[in-house]
């Protein structure tokens, strides 16, 4: 009982640090956040892990449907580069998209650095290019807001005493590899998606419907993909629809999030 309340009050004052030492802020939304770690340590061990997923997973051999994902993937992430460097800040990213074989699998992911998967069963969900926009806007979205840093900073606050990043894969490595899979949304074994907190899914929404947009893809596409994204799950979400707020709440504050979007909607 004494280590939990111990536990307990070394969280509550990890909260109030986390509170005022805030130091960087979301693009597009404002909000500030409390990051311990650089963007090149996330992207190098994006990248590292993202290898590691190249080696063992089974990649499409359609060059049509893995052109068709690149295509979208590209144009969304150059409207974020983009939007980054009218705002001064560096983007870092070092883009690459690939889809994993698996139609038994309805995900996405985008790892910090930009290194982004779509796994095949994710496909007939989103129907068309405009429905896979929405996917992918919102995964790179969680990328461009630094939610894998963040989560990544208040976790090494929380387990590691606030240590450095490079501290904490000197003395723990397993388990600071685990930590930034979990900070990036990801469990061990990669193909299971961590949810983010509640308000970091709908920041996503936000930033990815803008995102979409500034691309030249259709917003008003997002309210129907989730309705099919809810439909497609049977007895049990699917994946990608399982580490996000329920299905009515997230639908409703789309429809509010959708005129912003349409304001940076230029049809190509």
């Amino acid at each position: 009982m004494r280590s939990l309340r111990k536990k307990s009050l070394f969280a509550a004052a990890a909260a109030a640090m986390m509170l005022t030492t805030a130091c960087e802020t979301v693009p597009f939304s404002g909000r500030n956040q409390f990051l311990l770690v650089s963007d090149g340590e996330m992207n190098t061990l994006g990248a590292q892990q993202y290898q590691e997923v190249k080696q063992s997973e089974p990649l499409c051999a359609d060059a049509a449907v893995t052109g068709r994902v690149s295509n979208i993937g590209a144009r969304v992430a150059r409207a974020a580069d983009q939007y980054l460097a009218s705002q001064g800040r560096a983007s870092g990213f070092q883009w690459e998209f690939i889809v994993i074989e698996a139609d038994d699998t309805v995900n996405a992911w985008c790892m910090p650095g930009g290194k982004v998967a779509v796994y095949t069963g994710i496909l007939p969900v989103a129907q068309d290019d405009n429905g896979l926009a929405v996917i992918m806007a919102h995964e790179i979205a969680h990328a461009v807001a630094r939610h894998g840093a963040e989560r990544m900073s208040q976790a090494l606050v929380i387990e590691m005493g606030g240590a450095a990043l490079s501290a904490a894969l000197a003395a723990k490595p397993e388990r600071t590899r685990d930590l930034f899979l979990q900070s990036a949304g990801l469990a061990t074994n990669v193909g299971v998606v961590l949810p983010f907190s509640r308000n970091m899914e709908y920041e996503a929404d936000r930033i990815g419907l803008i995102l979409m947009a500034m691309a030249g893809y259709d917003p008003r596409a997002a309210v129907p993909l989730w309705e099919r994204m809810n439909a497609s799950g049977g007895p049990r979400p699917p994946e990608f629809l399982s580490t996000h707020p329920a299905p009515a709440n997230r639908i409703a504050a789309i429809q509010q999030m959708i005129p912003e979007a349409m304001q940076y909607y230029r049809q190509p």
